[in-house]
């Protein structure tokens, strides 16, 4: 090793390394020079040096409870899954609270540095021509080199580093969340998880039905599929209206071969925006959509006779297994709830395919 790379070395090993988050060396920035001294102006009062050092131990703290609370709030994103009532409510509780407490942290935080540690200005603003004179721009240049100097946003490195620290999730969060945008729904619309053989049960008790056990005129039940009973994004789609008639009510607008026993099974999601057509009139045999007044007329068809309803509600085709239990025979022929862009494909595409099973 020559003399020159041998003083080299130890010129090397005599400088301090870069620490994230400061200036390279050699670089101008704002806050390479030691703060002016305060000036004698009766306009700007600064903060006293102990309290402000008192100040920037609060604001990092604040600041570290951002972070940790931006940590918290995609974690919770990512534990709490969604699916039943209750553990949707547990998501509901955990983001909001992780998110509150990260932004009410960090914007406690910024207003603790803005008032105990930056300088107060008493400033009168004066009327000047919209295009500012060459010696304006300059004004206007150094005051906002010396505001960035006594925001001490360069000198003070511990309340630097904790901001930037407390920002990073907060800054990944809306990443997270663009999961819950896609895909796209495609097909699914079309669909429900009714098929051939699969029970139908009371909802709320998850019983089965006996055909056998629903014999009075006049019935309602509201049911969903077996084994969906805690599905939210099944039932959206999927719960049903079963009412039992004497044969003789039925009228040409509904499909009788889809029943057993007198016993109907309607969609109960409303087709105007999707509401649950829960209410029932026994008398008329009336099916009442209680948010916008829509109305069907359960023996036939569950055709709109009042609202603005576009459509009857679907008719679920329904039979019994080997030990007496109601049971769906197909899912929908038409697609569920309200009126979608592609509803017109797709009632094409079920109408074509019932003319070839024909």
């Amino acid at each position: 090793m020559t003399s020159n790379e041998h003083s080299s070395h130890e010129e090397d090993a005599r400088v301090p390394r870069r620490v994230i988050g400061t200036p390279a060396a050699g670089t101008a920035v704002l806050g390479d020079a030691p703060p002016p001294p305060p000036v004698e102006d009766p306009a700007v009062v600064y903060p006293d040096l102990a309290a402000a050092r008192k100040a920037e131990r609060l604001v990092a703290l604040l600041f570290l409870v951002t972070f940790l609370s931006g940590i918290a709030f995609i974690a919770s994103y990512v534990i709490f899954q969604v699916g039943t009532v209750d553990s949707t409510a547990a998501s509901n509780l955990a983001l909001g609270s992780t998110l509150t407490l990260a932004l009410l942290s960090l914007a406690a935080g910024i207003v603790l540095w803005v008032r105990r540690i930056m300088p107060k200005y008493t400033l009168v603003q004066e009327r000047h021509p919209m295009v500012s004179a060459p010696d304006t721009q300059e004004y206007v240049a150094d005051t906002f080199v010396a505001g960035a100097n006594e925001s001490g946003f360069v000198r003070h490195k511990l309340l630097r580093r904790t901001l930037l620290l407390a920002a990073a999730p907060l800054g990944l969060a809306p990443l997270i969340l663009l999961k819950d945008l896609g895909p796209l729904p495609g097909t699914s619309l079309r669909h429900t998880v009714w098929k051939k053989g699969l029970r139908l049960t009371v909802e709320g008790t998850g019983a089965p039905i006996r055909a056998a056990d629903f014999n009075s005129p006049g019935g309602i039940l509201s049911v969903v599929p077996q084994g969906y009973e805690h599905d939210l994004n099944a039932l959206a789609k999927a719960t049903l209206i079963l009412i039992k008639f004497r044969p003789d009510q039925f009228k040409a607008g509904t499909n009788q071969n889809w029943t057993h026993d007198g016993i109907v099974a309607y969609s109960k999601i409303c087709t105007h925006v999707g509401c649950p057509a829960a209410l029932y009139e026994q008398t008329t045999h009336h099916i009442l959509c209680p948010c916008h007044q829509s109305t069907f007329d359960a023996t036939d068809g569950a055709k709109v006779i009042f609202g603005p309803a576009a459509r009857p509600l679907p008719q679920l085709p329904i039979g019994v297994d080997s030990e007496g239990y109601l049971i769906a025979e197909a899912d929908f022929d038409v697609p569920v709830g309200p009126s979608f862009w592609e509803r017109g494909d797709a009632e094409a595409e079920a109408r074509e395919a019932r003319e070839k099973a024909s």
